[in-house]
């Protein structure tokens, strides 16, 4: 009984893995939409979300099937309530690729973005990748140190960001509000893809150590 029992922890780990594989490749294919203004990419990406939160129901309800049939204690109920936490936060990162998709949609045939800034975007794109693969590499090792190295691509994310919106305000931007809109919208989905991938990793730390690092808020 409780070898099975390991087993089906184990198996949540590895469902958590596979969905920051999911929501990378969601999130890499939006950029790509959006950057190439391809329509088909757009609709792949929007029609393949309903499997993110298919993932995400089945990891919460065997995650409180344990919690009602096994009563863990210790590590194994901090195992199970982030199994709980970080399937949501990762079933937002894929809501996000999923507004990245929409809004090269929205705009098709014309491109979403003006020029100037397709540069920060293919890099944000980049970084927000990376993080969900590091977050996969996380959960699959429980490396506290690999989790904890997440911040620092969090902050390049954030520089990018940073850099993004003085662009925008820029004097010579000369690409009206419309696309200043866009562009803002969809630099803070690319922000928040980042911050969620953090909060993943924090998850797995928690499980760890038993303390839940300092994170930001799961909100979109």
């Amino acid at each position: 009984m409780r070898e099975a029992y390991r087993d089906q922890l184990g198996q949540l780990a590895d469902q958590l893995a596979d969905m920051c594989s999911m929501v990378g490749d969601a999130m890499s294919l939006a950029t790509r939409a959006l950057l190439e203004a391809d329509l088909a990419l757009a609709e792949q990406v929007i029609g393949d979300d309903q499997k993110v939160d298919d993932a995400r129901a089945k990891a919460e309800e065997e995650a409180y099937a344990l919690l009602a049939l096994q009563a863990p204690v210790a590590t194994d109920l901090r195992t199970v309530l982030a199994v709980i936490h970080a399937a949501e936060s990762l079933e937002r990162m894929g809501d996000l690729a999923l507004h990245v998709a929409k809004a090269a949609r929205r705009r098709h045939p014309n491109p979403v973005l003006p020029d100037p800034v397709k540069p920060y975007f293919a890099e944000m794109g980049k970084v927000a990748c990376k993080m969900a693969s590091q977050a996969e590499q996380v959960i699959r090792t429980q490396d506290v140190e690999l989790a904890r190295a997440l911040d620092d691509t969090d902050d390049e994310m954030d520089d990018l960001h940073r850099h993004l919106f003085t662009v925008v305000m820029d004097r010579e931007w000369d690409h009206g509000v419309a696309a200043a809109v866009d562009v803002t919208l969809l630099g803070r989905f690319y922000e928040r893809f980042a911050d969620h991938a953090v909060s993943v990793a924090n998850r797995v730390v928690f499980v760890v150590t038993g303390k839940m690092p300092g994170y930001e808020t799961d909100e979109l």
